[in-house]
């Protein structure tokens, strides 16, 4: 849910950006980039973009989920469910 989270609030802000639709793509990086927003993220958001970009295919297949289940402990969500909100917030806050 943290990727769908970013990835709704990056298509967000580039239609905000560009008044066009955006792209139809599960990409952070690629909707970032393709917004010209990118550049604008500290390196620790830009970490997080990668940390958080291969969770969105590993959720939606069941030979993935599995491993998925077993790489998240309480903390990492914790982490990962903290960083989305400082994410979701800063780009509230350029909208």
């Amino acid at each position: 849910m943290c990727h769908q989270t970013i990835e709704k609030a990056f298509k967000a802000y580039f239609t905000f950006l560009s008044a066009d639709v955006a792209p139809f793509s599960h990409s952070l990086s690629y909707l970032a980039k393709k917004g010209g927003f990118y550049e604008l993220f500290s390196e620790d958001q830009k970490d997080f973009i990668d940390q958080i970009e291969p969770l969105n295919i590993e959720a939606r297949y069941p030979s993935h989920k599995e491993r998925l289940l077993k790489s998240l402990t309480e903390t990492k969500c914790n982490e990962l469910l903290n960083e989305t909100k400082k994410l979701q917030a800063w780009i509230k806050e350029k909208l």
